[in-house]
């Protein structure tokens, strides 16, 4: 998919401007350290920046700071899942404080590893 250099720019500004929970997330998920999975972080795809793509799998993890899906999560989801992409959608408050099951969660959208 086309990348403008606006979502570029954007996607770069949001690497370092990360919440702390995509803090934490990223911290077990980079470097392949889990389940020896490439993912990669601020990705954009198409009109949205994904929090975390694992191309392999084509899924997208997303940290969102309510867990309540907002109708801009609705539509992103939808949108991502009808071009064949999986979202996991993970609450901040479960990152911060249950790594372990966020991490079951997404080892089983990648059930080869």
């Amino acid at each position: 998919m086309q990348q403008t250099d606006l979502s570029k720019a954007r996607a770069r500004h949001m690497r370092r401007k990360m919440t702390p929970a995509e803090r934490a997330l990223w911290s077990a998920l980079r470097n392949r350290r889990f389940l020896g999975l490439k993912i990669r972080r601020q990705v954009p795809i198409g009109p949205f920046i994904a929090d975390f793509y694992c191309a392999d799998h084509r899924l997208i993890i997303e940290a969102d700071g309510s867990g309540q899906g907002s109708q801009r999560d609705i539509e992103r989801d939808h949108w991502l899942s009808q071009k064949g992409f999986r979202v996991l959608l993970l609450p901040n408050r479960d990152v911060l404080t249950d790594l372990p099951a966020c991490l079951e969660a997404i080892a089983a959208l990648a059930p080869d590893h």
